[in-house]
């Protein structure tokens, strides 16, 4: 198996089929909003990211894709863990299976809260680890801070 470094992506409309999924690619499906890829590892599998407000996000600079928050593979056997930014691929260090169910809580906790209709935290990793600046939770705060004070007379 070997490690993807770098990815491509591809705007598509219909995601293909499993079985013509290629390796590196990220496909994107802005009508369905969803992006697909095969796993990072080289294990093969499938790793299917609704775009939502609750699951992935995914930015577009004009040239390269990133999804935010980090991808966790945790119910394929490889458990492989990685960041999409800017058409790479940052690995992550492996979580334990405590940080993973904390991970789950916290997302289903995610949903409840924005069907609901609750304002989201800032935050969408509980992973007190995270060797990602973008996941810094101090620098989040002050984004957020600042959007709230930007839009406040709206």
């Amino acid at each position: 198996m070997k490690r993807n470094q770098h990815l491509t992506h591809e705007f598509v409309e219909f995601i293909p089929d499993h079985h013509q999924l290629q390796d590196g690619i990220v496909y994107v499906s802005i009508q369905y909003a969803t992006a697909v890829h095969k796993c990072c590892c080289g294990c093969g599998e499938e790793v299917v990211t609704p775009l939502s407000p609750t699951s992935w996000q995914m930015t577009f600079d004009g040239e390269t894709i990133s999804l935010y928050p980090s991808i966790g593979n945790w119910n394929l056997p490889c458990r492989s863990h990685y960041w999409i930014r800017q058409d790479r691929v940052q690995w992550a260090p492996r979580w334990s299976q405590k940080e993973i169910n904390l991970q789950k809580t916290y997302e289903t906790q995610m949903h409840k809260q924005h069907y609901r209709g609750d304002e989201l935290p800032v935050e969408k990793s509980i992973n007190p680890t995270s060797a990602s600046p973008m996941e810094n939770k101090s620098e989040q705060n002050f984004w957020a801070r600042l959007i709230k004070q930007l839009f406040k007379g709206e």
